[in-house]
């Protein structure tokens, strides 16, 4: 992006003016930035760093004899530890020289995560087409962690050193923690009681599938832009996303313009990080759930383009192809993982190793999580989120493909929750519901008939809309008729169990008109692991 390009080109500057006691090594580092900084990554050798900076013969040079540009490189990864020890280690941006190439690094550091105000809502035009000069080579992979992540362990050890010097505080926690747990649970108990439902039920029996054991109160999600250095920005569920932080190498590629399918929020694709990088992400001890975005537009015009992404060391997706994953090209993308912790020194550590192909992330985010359960997904077919009565929020409408989207203002009956099949999706349509693939999952429906019958538009009844519905390929319902099972403005869910993910991790649900079209008001999906 240009700001962050002249952000970079500004911290080079720093540098040069740091190192001017040095003639040599400021030289050194204004020719390697200036080059890399331009998009001509390829140009960066010991030869030209040797005839370009240092004056040696473009004839007579011999990198086998003289060792020039190795022995400054050398010098110059000293000098800058050195200022980014001392005066430069406040620096937001810092420049280093990886061991092993003369290509350099600027990397991105953001010492806290930053205030989700002022939100600014997310940008649904077309990303813009991307400037040349943001086309740069691939970076080689660092191993190094961020630098401001000892500084926040440190700063989480000080506060802990503190706790330690009050030891009536952890009683006293302990018993807060086990009276809200017992609340918790009673609430969730006397919501459910009696509603045990099956397959086909009326909707005067619609679940409220309680969870038995719940996130930890004290977990914060984490959600990054990768590629992005802007204001915070909120989605469409009302979720605040920051910045890119925690990386470490990579480059940045912008998406070009065009629509994405299955999102309503294609501001998170609309750019990518990409090439040799990694991420270590600093979270508090816990149980998290990680979700990992993608889209493919091929930038790089080849057929195969997969890589592997490991998280704390494990291939969590080996040879992975977005392409392939998402079943085509602009096609948003996401993978979800359970039961996920940071490792032992308070890192998430999530890497991307090319393949055939190379590497690339638009999001990632980290929510608290629940052990061995993926968190409930509950979506509506309305523009913005929707609390229900027993407090469950349901997200926007997303994961879809094609259908269209109406809006009712009868009153519906049998349910407690009137509000949440006020508007339909119809058509021949379908959703990709992203899942852990190591579960299996109960997929609850809810219908109402919104234009048939005497008491909507007044238009026909019975036999009037029929379809079907099918997950991952399998029957759900076959020749269904909402009104014919509870006439017009009327909730009627429908459960059904044991729903294995694909290989992809996905529930495919597809809504197959057979008379007329298909519908559909909300959909629940709760994984039934123990």
């Amino acid at each position: 992006m240009p700001e962050t390009l002249d952000a970079e080109r500004a911290e080079l500057e720093a540098v040069t003016k740091a190192l001017a006691k040095s003639p040599r090594l400021s030289r050194l580092a204004l020719y390697l930035g200036e080059v890399y900084l331009s998009g001509k990554s390829d140009e960066i050798n010991e030869y030209n760093i040797a005839t370009e900076v240092f004056g040696r013969s473009k004839t007579s040079f011999d990198a086998g004899k003289d060792a020039i540009a190795r022995v400054e490189a050398h010098r110059l990864r000293k000098g800058l530890k050195e200022f980014y020890d001392t005066k430069g280690k406040n620096h937001a941006i810092q420049m280093s020289i990886p061991v092993g190439t003369y290509i350099p690094l600027f990397t991105h550091r953001i010492a806290e995560v930053p205030s989700p105000a002022p939100v600014e809502p997310l940008d649904t035009s077309p990303a813009p087409s991307p400037p040349p000069s943001l086309e740069r080579a691939d970076l080689p992979p660092v191993s190094q962690p961020v630098p401001f992540v000892e500084r926040r362990r440190l700063q989480e050890r000080r506060r802990l050193h503190r706790d330690t010097s009050r030891p009536w505080l952890y009683p006293l926690l302990a018993v807060v923690l086990v009276l809200a747990a017992f609340c918790l649970t009673w609430a969730f108990r006397s919501a459910s009681a009696g509603k045990d439902i099956k397959a086909g039920s009326s909707p005067d029996q619609a679940p409220s599938a309680p969870q038995p054991v719940m996130p930890n109160p004290l977990l914060k999600p984490v959600r990054l832009i990768a590629g992005y250095f802007g204001k915070p920005l909120t989605d469409s569920a009302g979720a605040v996303w920051n910045a890119d932080q925690y990386f470490h190498g990579g480059r940045i590629s912008l998406r070009p313009a065009g629509p994405i399918a299955r999102t309503t929020d294609p501001a998170l694709y609309g750019q990518w990080r990409t090439g040799h990088f990694s991420y270590a992400i600093p979270l508090q001890p816990g149980v998290y759930e990680l979700h990992l975005y993608f889209v493919e537009s091929k930038p790089e015009n080849i057929d195969l383009n997969a890589f592997t992404v490991a998280i704390n060391g494990d291939r969590a997706l080996p040879a992975f192809d977005v392409d392939t994953d998402a079943l085509g090209e602009n096609f948003a993308d996401e993978r979800v993982f359970r039961d996920v912790y940071p490792s032992k020194d308070g890192l998430l550590h999530i890497s991307f190793v090319g393949d055939t192909g190379v590497p690339h992330i638009n999001a990632i985010e980290l929510l608290p999580g629940i052990p061995h359960t993926q968190l409930p997904i509950r979506i509506l077919t309305q523009p913005t989120p929707f609390t229900d009565h027993n407090g469950n929020i349901w997200r926007p409408d997303t994961y879809f493909l094609n259908g269209n989207v109406s809006v009712q203002k009868g009153h519906i009956e049998g349910t407690s929750d009137p509000a949440l099949y006020s508007a339909e999706r119809y058509g021949h349509f379908s959703y990709a519901i992203p899942v852990d693939s190591r579960s299996q999952y109960t997929v609850v429906l809810h219908f109402a008939e919104l234009y048939f019958g005497p008491t909507a538009s007044g238009i026909g009844g019975t036999g009037n809309r029929v379809f079907r519905v099918l997950c991952n390929g399998s029957t759900l319902l076959d020749n269904f008729d909402i009104f014919k099972e509870v006439g017009s403005l009327h909730a009627l869910t429908k459960t059904f169990y044991h729903m294995k993910p694909t290989a992809q991790g996905k529930l495919d649900l597809t809504f197959e008109p057979i008379y007329n079209y298909a519908t559909v008001s909300g959909i629940e999906v709760f994984d039934e692991s123990k």
